[in-house]
């Protein structure tokens, strides 16, 4: 495994990690979960990513109870929970969604509880938030780190000019800014990691833990020939990820893709896997998966990735024609 620093940060995160997001409690049951916590810590993945809205709080459950179970060393390993959504559907009530300081704090609180530990290393404020102000959030999150109940913080889909603000305020405040932000990153989406955020890169310093590096499974090639029974896109509840992705455009330019993973002797998805860790503000790329022999494999990008030169870079860019545009002034 290679670790990374996150954004300015001292704190080195594994560059691939494990998240639950739809699978944990969705798709797999606690022993499934068990075994592949298990191959990814053991392989070196030392970042576990969760967020109160994932299963309505039954996610966080089911990886407290096999962190459990496990006895790893609590220090050996980093653990995130989300707040912004709330964990009771269409039961929320005013104050229990969104990033004010009641939310923030009382989100995290049952996160701890949920995951059966005394402190989140990561808390993200996973959507941004126009009805609370800036200065509430960063100083909600400052004083969480002050208890010590949370280590690090960061946003998640927030926009450039957001994470800047906040940024500003820490400063006039002397407060504890944001290090990290979540986005979801991979060879359809491109213009935050590639575009946006280049300013805040070099200016603030930023840790990225990007999502979905396979598109919802799209670049994996399983969906080329339709929906495979009991894979993510064919989950009810989760159309407006298939409407968003299973495109015929999208598969065309993945079938093409198979070629230059066939040339250089791996799978579509650590391909796909392998493109977004090749990114060097990429921090770490999080996985989930279902079956073993899936992780397994996603894991092989490490080695695949310093394979990826720049004519490699280049056709895969022709093929997908998702590079953004330079800005022209």
């Amino acid at each position: 495994m290679e670790y990374r620093r996150l954004g300015k940060s001292g704190l080195q995160l594994s560059t691939l990690s494990f998240g639950s997001w739809i699978t944990f409690h969705g798709q797999i049951d606690d022993s499934l979960s068990d075994r592949l916590m298990g191959v990814a810590y053991d392989n070196g993945i030392n970042f576990f990513d969760n967020a109160e809205i994932y299963a309505l709080g039954e996610s966080e459950k089911m990886m407290g109870r096999v962190l459990k179970k496990k006895k790893w060393d609590r220090t050996s390993y980093t653990l995130s929970s989300k707040a912004y959504f709330g964990w009771r559907g269409e039961q929320n009530k005013p104050n229990q969604t969104g990033l004010s300081r009641k939310h923030l704090v009382e989100a995290c609180h049952e996160a701890l509880e949920r995951m059966q530990t005394d402190y989140l290393d990561l808390y993200f404020c996973h959507r941004p938030d126009r009805n609370v102000p800036v200065e509430e959030v960063v100083w909600t999150m400052h004083n969480l780190i002050q208890q010590g109940k949370v280590l690090y913080w960061g946003t998640s889909e927030w926009s450039p000019a957001g994470i800047m603000e906040a940024h500003m305020v820490a400063r006039q405040y002397n407060l504890i800014g944001p290090v990290v932000e979540q986005p979801e990153y991979n060879l359809f989406r491109r213009e935050k990691m590639e575009h946006e955020y280049l300013p805040i890169f070099d200016s603030v310093g930023l840790g990225t833990t990007i999502f979905s590096p396979l598109a919802s499974g799209i670049l994996t090639g399983k969906y080329n020939k339709g929906i495979p029974e009991g894979s993510r896109l064919g989950l009810s509840g989760f159309e407006w990820l298939k409407n968003r992705n299973l495109l015929d455009a999208n598969i065309a330019r993945v079938v093409k893709l198979e070629n230059v993973a066939e040339k250089l002797g791996t799978s579509l998805a650590t391909l796909a896997v392998a493109w977004c860790i090749r990114n060097p503000h990429v921090t770490t790329a999080i996985l989930g998966a279902t079956r073993e022999e899936q992780l397994v494999e996603n894991l092989k990008a490490l080695e695949v990735y310093p394979r990826l030169t720049p004519e490699i870079l280049a056709e895969i860019d022709a093929i997908m024609q998702t590079a953004p545009k330079p800005a022209t002034h």
